[in-house]
């Protein structure tokens, strides 16, 4: 019998990210269908479980919702990159901030939106997003002074994130602080809103808290600040 080979590197390099294109199309597709309205088609069980009622109504939205600038309110003139930004410069106030805002997104249908009408918003601060996933950003390096990456976390394993912080550190400038938030496994309803989210098309991984926060300290980051929500916990890192 021939004796076995050993799997190439590049090749489990190469197999990890077709693995993590599929996530991201799965998350995209998710995404995609709720920019446009189309209707979600759920079984009986899903539709009668309190949290399904919460989502449908709109009373999730606040609940599922992380407010980084609590935590790391962007300053005057600063460049701030925001990942998986969704339609959020159509929601929270980043013109107040008179910070310059970059974006980067997997969602055709939100990003288009956000082209289309964030300079129409603020000409001179929406720096437009670009379309991509956060394990590859389109940007220079140590061009922002804050990073935020808040709303998917969950819907990819460690290991994809192990590749984003790295992203992340490269593109910040030394000193600038990263905010995410992670879904917290021990909160109440963690569990419901993931059964949710995987009936919606995207897989939700539970990760325990101490895991998170070893690929953090792996990364070569430090914990600055955290900040617990209802779902998810926010985390204001620093390289």
């Amino acid at each position: 019998m021939p004796k076995h080979q050993p799997v190439n590197s590049y090749q489990n390099l190469n197999s990890a990210a077709n693995k993590w294109q599929e996530t991201i199309n799965q998350v995209a597709y998710r995404f995609n269908k709720q920019y446009e309205n189309k209707p979600f088609e759920l079984p009986l069980e899903i539709q009668e479980m309190p949290i399904y009622q919460e989502w449908k109504t709109g009373i999730l939205t606040d609940k599922i919702t992380s407010s980084f600038w609590e935590i790391a309110q962007p300053q005057k003139n600063q460049r701030c990159l925001d990942i998986g930004c969704g339609v959020s410069f159509l929601i929270y106030p980043w013109r107040d901030w008179q910070a310059y805002f970059y974006g980067q997104e997997i969602s055709n249908i939100a990003t288009d939106t956000l082209n289309s009408r964030g300079s129409q918003l603020n000409s001179k601060l929406y720096k437009g997003v670009e379309l991509g996933a956060a394990h590859q950003l389109n940007y220079e390096a140590a061009q922002f002074d804050l990073v935020i990456a808040t709303g998917f976390s969950c819907y990819f394993p460690l290991e994809y994130w192990q590749a984003v912080l790295q992203e992340v550190k490269r593109v910040l400038k030394p000193g600038g602080n990263f905010v995410f938030d992670i879904l917290n496994s021990e909160q109440p309803l963690a569990e419901d809103w993931a059964v949710l989210e995987t009936y919606l098309g995207a897989e939700v991984f539970l990760e325990p808290v101490k895991e998170w926060e070893k690929i953090i300290k792996a990364a070569g980051a430090k914990i600055t600040k955290r900040q617990l929500g209802e779902l998810f916990e926010l985390y204001k890192i620093r390289f």
